[in-house]
């Protein structure tokens, strides 16, 4: 399905953009509201932006699942404990973010998809655990 994840978040747009109208929040007249704000309030990344961060994020070695608008990565650690307290730490700072990953843990090994649910795709706020994740694992 690769490419469908930018018609599936402007179909979500278009949703959005209607469901705002309808229920009287839309300003002045239905769709009044640009599609730039509502991507600002909804932490969407522009194509700039995307194309620079993911060339960033898989340069540190997360990559882009084809079947949906998301970022994953793999990590391997020495020990369980090792691999439970990163899983801790990004725990804490997830909550602080109201962000929550995807993941998936057996003995050293951490799993991890990140996308935003409520926006339908990956957005500013994934950037920002993605990187966080990665100096939490560097520390470990």
């Amino acid at each position: 399905m690769g490419g469908g994840g930018v018609g599936l978040r402007l179909a979500l747009f278009g949703a959005r953009l209607a469901a705002t109208a309808s229920a009287g929040q839309g300003g002045s007249r239905p769709g009044s509201r640009s599609l730039s704000a509502m991507s600002s309030q909804s932490h969407w990344l522009t194509t700039e932006e995307r194309t620079q961060v993911l060339l960033d994020l898989k340069a540190s070695g997360w990559s882009e699942l084809g079947e949906r608008d998301a970022i994953y990565k793999e990590f391997n650690f020495k020990t369980f404990n090792q691999a439970f307290g990163f899983m801790t730490r990004v725990a804490l700072q997830a909550e602080k973010m109201n962000h929550h990953p995807e993941w998936f843990n057996v003995y050293n090994k951490v799993q991890i998809t990140l996308i935003s649910h409520d926006c339908g795709g990956l957005t500013k706020r994934d950037v920002k655990l993605a990187q966080f994740i990665d100096k939490a694992a560097a520390s470990v």
